[in-house]
């Protein structure tokens, strides 16, 4: 038998940790030492005819293309970086060292796996700017589309989706959904035995893989749209529960997601959580300090902000606007013979009720008590504002039934016009006030 003189350095090659290549000028394997089977998945027989391209991830093609070229023209690369996907569909990150055999016409090349180096790196980058976005971003949309940037430098999210769960409705609204075959879904109402509905109820992330995913869908029985090859959601959880889902996917042909991602992913969403919360308490303290809590209807600082703006255009335009200051009459005996639940229940239904009678531009606001706002704005009509008050006491003839009482309330109401009573918003106020109390005196003098 023929010794083979290259069988000792051979066999050094297999037991390196680093997988040695070489490739001829159109960047096809020739040779591959054993280690490649341990960073790319595939034997060095399999890898062998295979063009170094078709492995690569797309993303990495260009800038690899141009590394040959440099390589090839005598200069070569000790510590060039790319990506490539392993045969289980995974992204690895490799180191090169890499020079050209001008006598061979080969280029012969050491790649190092350097994926888990990368990802410390690109976790600890991701934090930091997790932290800057946080304090940056202007509104939840902002965040959530540079919190997909962030994400995609640690794993390929073509499809990327922040899905919220709101536990009074029991509703999914998804407030930031890219996805290259499914449009953004209207809310809907979660629906049991859903990957959604596992993560929210079990509030743990859920992988489904290739391997599984046929099994899965099937459990399902329900389609939106191309199904995926590789589905990964983690829950967004605040200290009330899980808020949410953050879901990557790929579709076939795409990268299948592991065990690590899944590490990564959730510890981004506990970031993310986080900065959800604070946002959500920010925007709730904005709506109670302009609107009441009872009704929901802005409050008096924020009627002042209105009432202000509206004069402004109004003096601008020389347009007209009308105040109507509403009281009920005997509030106090309701509350004081039926209780203040009830009391809250007859204001909630007032404010219902004066809301029917108005157009969408206008406001009602409560300033107080059993008292409300309504702020007429842009009518030309002289008589526009005493038709909406003969409209609002028509709406109170109508009983209030509330928890088995049936009362019967009526409304004082005063008018102010813009500019016969009055330039400013103190002024407006307050004549519209002593017009109400005009019209409850004449009321219960009447009765």
């Amino acid at each position: 038998m023929e010794s083979n003189p290259h069988a000792p350095l051979t066999s050094f090659i297999d037991l390196m940790m680093d997988a040695v290549f070489a490739v001829d000028a159109h960047a096809n394997i020739v040779f591959a030492s054993a280690s490649c089977e341990r960073i790319f998945g595939y034997t060095p027989k399999e890898m062998v005819g295979k063009n170094m391209f078709d492995l690569m991830l797309p993303e990495d093609r260009e800038v690899t293309r141009n590394s040959v070229v440099a390589v090839m023209s005598g200069h070569p690369q000790l510590h060039f970086e790319n990506r490539y996907v392993h045969k289980n569909g995974q992204v690895v990150n490799i180191m090169w060292s890499a020079r050209w055999s001008p006598a061979d016409q080969l280029r012969i090349g050491v790649a190092r796996d350097i994926t888990e180096r990368k990802r410390s790196e690109s976790l600890q980058s991701a934090l930091y700017s997790i932290s800057e976005a946080a304090h940056t971003a202007e509104d939840l949309l902002k965040l959530f589309q540079r919190i997909h940037e962030i994400v995609g430098t640690l794993l390929p999210v073509d499809n990327f989706s922040v899905t919220l769960y709101d536990s009074e409705t029991g509703q999914l609204s998804f407030p930031y959904h890219v996805d290259e075959f499914l449009q953004t879904p209207d809310p809907f109402t979660l629906i049991p035995g859903t990957f959604y509905a596992e993560i929210i109820h079990t509030g743990l992330p859920l992988l489904i893989t290739p391997e599984t995913m046929s099994a899965r869908l099937e459990e399902l029985r329900i389609s939106f749209g191309m199904n995926p090859f590789c589905w990964l959601g983690v829950p967004l959880k605040s200290h009330k529960g899980t808020i949410g889902v953050l879901m990557v996917k790929s579709y076939p042909g795409g990268v299948s997601y592991n065990e690590q991602d899944q590490e990564l992913l959730q510890f981004v969403s506990t970031q993310i959580a986080t900065v959800i919360e604070r946002q959500q308490m920010q925007a709730r303290l904005q709506y109670m300090a302009k609107y009441d809590q009872l009704t929901d209807l802005p409050n008096r600082g924020f009627l002042h902000d209105r009432l202000k703006a509206a004069l402004s255009t109004a003096r601008a335009g020389e347009e007209q606007l009308s105040l109507l200051y509403i009281d009920l009459d005997k509030f106090k005996q309701v509350n004081d013979t039926l209780g203040h639940g009830i009391g809250d229940l007859l204001l909630q239904e007032t404010a219902s009720r004066l809301k029917l009678c108005v157009r969408e531009s206008d406001t009602v606001a409560r300033v107080g008590g059993d008292e409300f706002v309504i702020l007429l704005q842009g009518s030309s009509l002289p008589g526009h504002a005493a038709w909406v008050a003969e409209k609002i006491r028509n709406a109170f003839n109508a009983p209030f039934t509330l928890e088995g009482h049936r009362l019967t309330i009526a409304p004082s109401i005063g008018v102010a016009l813009y500019p016969e009573h009055g330039n400013d918003e103190r002024q407006l106020l307050e004549y519209a006030d002593k017009a109400m109390y005009l019209a409850k005196n004449k009321s219960l003098n009447n009765d």
